[in-house]
């Protein structure tokens, strides 16, 4: 069985990373959704409220792709989160020229630490490119209408957040 490892802190969870888990599900049999407990970034969504969002968003997908899809909080070094869910290939999408500088440093970092782990790169879709969870919350935290970067449960549960 191959399992997938796809890390991020999804505060909130995206059209853009709903469409890399659903591409990601047709080159594995197991996805593991790790959602980062990084307390420097400091989250809007509390963890629990993150994997909730993430379980429910993907819930569907796993009849529809066929793929095993499990969300799993994690705090240690990513390349420790893919041994202890035995994947054998993180899995990371990139959006922009920016997100891939980052990126690279962070393949050659893990192949250094655990060189039988591989990174596979998937292009966003274009259409979902420009959507950032940080201008998301930007976006619903000054009223506007952020419907087309994430899903009707997500759009609820940042209006309730921004309300009053």
């Amino acid at each position: 069985m191959r399992v997938g490892l796809y890390p991020g802190t999804f505060d909130p969870v995206t059209h853009g990373h709903l469409d890399i888990i659903q591409r990601a599900c047709s080159l594995v049999d197991r996805l593991v959704i790790g959602v980062a407990i990084n307390r420097d970034k400091g989250p809007m969504f509390t963890l629990e409220e993150r994997v909730a969002m993430i379980e429910a968003e993907t819930a569907h997908l796993g009849a529809q792709t066929g793929c095993i899809i499990d969300v799993h909080p994690f705090e240690n070094l990513l390349i420790n989160c893919a041994r202890d869910v035995g994947a054998s290939v993180i899995i990371r999408g990139l959006r922009a020229v920016a997100d891939f500088e980052y990126e690279y440093q962070m393949v050659g970092m893990n192949r250094v630490l655990d060189n039988s782990i591989e990174t596979v790169f998937l292009m966003a879709e274009a259409q979902h490119q420009a959507i950032a969870s940080k201008l998301v919350k930007e976006i619903a935290r000054l009223g506007g209408d952020v419907s087309k970067f994430v899903t009707p449960a997500v759009n609820t549960a940042l209006k309730k957040r921004f309300a009053g």
